[in-house]
């Protein structure tokens, strides 16, 4: 095994304190910053600075493209030269871009045009809805937690298998507190609750509203190398099939133990995760099958010495 892989990580809560000194020093990511605020026919710092919650449409176009910004620099400074790419989750936005499937620019108005979906959907549907993760949850001890939830006639789906023991749930807000006590009660962690909620069968209106007033108008080239998709793991090799995957993931569930074992049948060794990650280059799926090479804000804001080339 000796192949490596770039990937883009799903995106945290994000505020101009996170990215602002990263978006504003680092010359891949000024270049970016400049197709953005072109794009978008304002200053992304500007918007950024007011965002008043985490993942505004200002938030999450700084988030993609200090993503985009991170994996230019993995390349020129590291040497990474990756085979395969994946985008768990937020992600894939990034993934668009670099793997030549959108231009930034057209990445850039696809990431605010989704985030304005999202806000526009979830003020009037499914108000009450959120995602909430949670960690070292025995997975026949879940399964038995999540049957008592739906025999009470709750609502619910899992939005993200993270590992083996590590998932996200979306369900009706008022049923995260016991799902919490549930999971202490078999020896779980739970982790945060997150809002927007995402990656449920539930939100199919939104599905279609953002591939009629996002994702209809944009032409998506074939990628330049080949995709795993992180709904179930396959290879993904044109550009209407990297549409389809963006706009399912709105329904289907982030599989990223599936990704983690495609890629070990295409022969990776090393993962490059590319973008401000806390999550998918840390869980133990990921540690325990590759060496992880963490392309962040603060790595590319350090003056270092050319490595030798990884790929």
């Amino acid at each position: 095994m000796s192949a490596t892989a770039l990937i883009f990580p799903g995106m945290g809560p994000t505020r101009f304190a996170d990215l602002g000194k990263f978006l504003l020093l680092n010359p891949y990511a000024r270049e970016l910053v400049a197709v953005a605020d072109e794009r978008l026919g304002g200053s992304l710092l500007d918007g950024l600075r007011a965002s008043e919650s985490d993942y505004t449409e200002y938030a999450q176009v700084s988030f993609m493209i200090s993503c985009l910004a991170l994996a230019r620099w993995a390349h020129d400074e590291l040497g990474v030269t990756p085979a395969y790419a994946a985008g768990p989750s937020f992600g894939q936005k990034a993934l668009t871009a670099y793997a030549g499937c959108l231009p930034v620019a057209d990445a850039v108005w696809m990431t605010a045009g989704l985030a304005r979906c999202l806000d526009e959907f979830f003020a009037t549907e499914y108000t009450d809805a959120v995602t909430f993760s949670f960690v070292r949850t025995p997975p026949e001890r879940l399964k038995e937690v999540l049957a008592d939830l739906e025999s009470r006639g709750e609502w619910y789906d899992i939005a993200c298998y993270v590992d083996d023991d590590f998932y996200m749930v979306t369900l009706r807000e008022r049923n995260a507190d016991w799902l919490a006590g549930q999971v202490r009660a078999i020896g779980g962690l739970p982790l945060y609750t997150m809002r927007p909620p995402m990656h449920s069968p539930a939100f199919t209106a939104l599905r279609d509203k953002a591939e009629h007033e996002v994702l209809g108008g944009l032409e998506f080239a074939d990628p330049a190398l080949p995709i795993v998709s992180d709904l179930d793991g396959g290879l993904v090799r044109t550009g209407e099939a990297v549409r389809a995957m963006v706009l399912d993931s709105v329904v289907r569930p982030m599989r990223w133990p599936d990704v983690v074992a495609a890629l070990r049948e295409l022969e990776v060794a090393t993962v490059c995760v590319a973008g401000p990650d806390s999550l998918f280059g840390r869980v133990g799926v990921t540690t325990r099958n590759f060496e992880v090479v963490a392309a962040n804000p603060r790595a590319a804001l350090q003056p270092r010495p050319r490595a030798a080339s990884v790929g």
